[in-house]
């Protein structure tokens, strides 16, 4: 498993306090984009399926954040747009930016009607050999506007990617082989 994340400078309009030694920090010093990789013993076509079908998306989710889907909106291209329904029961319309069959998908949720707000969730498929697929799931909310969903987008951990993937794993997984 590697876990990776990345920082970046701090905005203009960020909070700052001075520190004792004179050093300035900021409380805005999270990591905007958060990442966790895991092998599975698997296909990339396989993975990729659960991926990008919505309907599959509530039984492998780590943050525990997705309800249902209605069904027939099987990802194909970017430009794709996808409806999900959270645990809270909002809807969301989730717009396909980045798609690679069996290789890549990532999109960006929205409120139904509206302009998505910056934040996007990808899934990288990198197969190894016919039966390992190394999987990356990232989080990247560099671009995330709407400052009443910060609280969200920070507590969207490393170890909820990885909740994610060990959950598709758990669904693709022949049991007969050991865990990577």
């Amino acid at each position: 498993m590697s876990v990776r994340s990345t920082r970046p400078g701090r905005s203009a309009g960020c909070v700052c306090v001075r520190c004792f030694d004179g050093g300035v920090t900021s409380h805005d010093e999270v990591p905007r984009v958060v990442s966790a990789s895991r092998e599975i013993a698997a296909g990339p076509r396989e993975i990729f399926e659960l991926i990008a079908d919505p309907t599959q998306q509530a039984r492998w989710d780590g943050n525990d954040n997705l309800a249902e889907a209605p069904a027939g909106q099987r990802i194909r291209r970017t430009g794709d747009v996808f409806l999900m329904t959270t645990t809270k029961g909002n809807v969301r319309e989730n717009h396909v930016v980045e798609f690679d069959e069996g290789r890549r998908v990532a999109w960006t949720p929205a409120e139904p009607g509206q302009p998505p707000p910056g934040h996007l969730w990808r899934w990288e498929l990198e197969p190894i050999d016919a039966a390992r697929t190394r999987v990356t799931h990232t989080y990247d909310w560099t671009r995330l506007t709407d400052e009443k969903r910060f609280p969200r987008a920070r507590a969207t951990t490393a170890d909820k990617l990885r909740a994610s993937l060990d959950r598709l794993a758990a669904l693709v997984e022949i049991p007969d082989q050991p865990p990577t």
